[in-house]
């Protein structure tokens, strides 16, 4: 069987950068393929119209057994192929519903939800009780079942960092101040070891941020939503999770580094780390140790846009946040509102 699927544009471009990513998608449509048949798949697109895509791989439209499914087919990276067993773990409760999938091909089949109705322009306070539901759902503890052996822990990324930080901060030509990096390698040691002996273990989301917070087709209500029950009723999941085993405060750090332009632009420092409070509230986190993990990821994000010269704007944000978190705002950074957004700032 041959179906005529388009390779989105950007994922050919960022794919193309590399041998690998050239062999994955020189081989993508006869994966395509492969799982259309072996699910009894039909493509469910437009004539002319393009499937749907992320960073990390393709999302086609399909009918499975009469039911409206996606394909989701990912560039076989570290968090892609362990993200099938958080799926199955929360088995539909607070993400969206995996329904088959074939490690091999890093291919899922799975649920399918609105695609245009993600959070990014919902209001704050509606996404901030959203988000913090969908967290509470989400932090289920281990059991028995097999899956939980196969998720890093945060503690354990934290004592790595610790080793890695200052390394690629000296190979890098010291790109910020080092008590940034100091404070950062603090964070490190008093959640990694420490952490681990005495935080509470929960599957974490590791990117739930604004678009990664999706309403189901037939559950999106229109207007306000007042209280748990809308919310319920409004049927939001998460995907793409990338997930880990920890502390469930390492998730809020996406939600500060996203949507930074709808911080109070009279004082977006106060309105940051006060949407760090808010944002933790509304999950029953601990705000604090919230502020600490994001501090330290913005940190590690830093220093990996360091090393990309198309980055500097993602370079400018990741420190803005950062310090910000750290309470020292660096200076010669713009301002808050010029900062890009995620996946905006690489220069073509």
């Amino acid at each position: 069987m041959t179906t005529f699927v388009s390779i989105p544009g950007d994922l050919q471009a960022r794919y193309s950068r590399t041998a690998e990513g050239r062999a994955w998608l020189s081989g993508l449509l006869g994966l395509i393929d492969a799982s259309l048949e072996r699910w009894q798949l039909s493509v469910d697109l437009e004539p002319g119209a393009e499937p749907w895509n992320g960073h990390g791989g393709i999302v086609v439209p399909v009918l499975h057994n009469g039911a409206r499914s996606v394909l989701k087919i990912a560039f076989p990276h570290e968090e892609a192929l362990v993200e099938r067993h958080a799926l199955a773990l929360w088995g539909g409760t607070g993400a969206v519903k995996l329904l088959d999938a074939d490690a091999a091909s890093c291919a899922m089949l799975l649920e399918r939800l609105d695609p245009v109705s993600w959070l990014q322009s919902a209001p704050m306070d509606e996404a901030r009780d959203i988000w913090g539901s969908l967290v509470r759902e989400l932090s289920i503890e281990p059991d028995e079942r097999p899956e939980w052996k196969e998720f890093e822990h945060i503690a354990a990324r934290a004592e790595r960092w610790s080793d890695e930080l200052p390394a690629d901060w000296e190979q890098l030509g010291q790109p910020f101040p080092r008590w940034l990096l100091e404070a950062a390698l603090e964070v490190c040691q008093t959640r990694g070891a420490v952490g681990r002996r005495a935080g509470r273990d929960v599957l974490v989301h590791c990117d739930l941020h604004f678009m990664n917070i999706l309403p189901h087709l037939n559950g999106a209500l229109r207007g306000p939503l007042n209280g748990a029950r809308a919310i319920e009723k409004r049927g939001y999941v998460a995907i793409d999770p990338q997930p880990m085993i920890g502390e469930a405060e390492f998730a809020v750090a996406p939600i500060l580094w996203n949507r930074i332009r709808d911080l109070s632009t009279t004082a977006p420092e106060v309105a940051l780390l006060e949407r760090c409070a808010d944002f933790s509230s509304a999950a029953g986190l601990d705000g604090e140790a919230a502020r600490e993990w994001s501090l330290v990821r913005e940190v590690e994000n830093a220093l990996w846009y360091a090393g990309k010269p198309r980055h500097e704007g993602d370079l400018a944000r990741s420190l803005w946040v950062a310090s910000t978190l750290a309470g020292r705002p660096l200076d010669g950074l713009p301002a808050a509102h010029d900062l890009p957004e995620p996946g905006l700032a690489a220069s073509t």
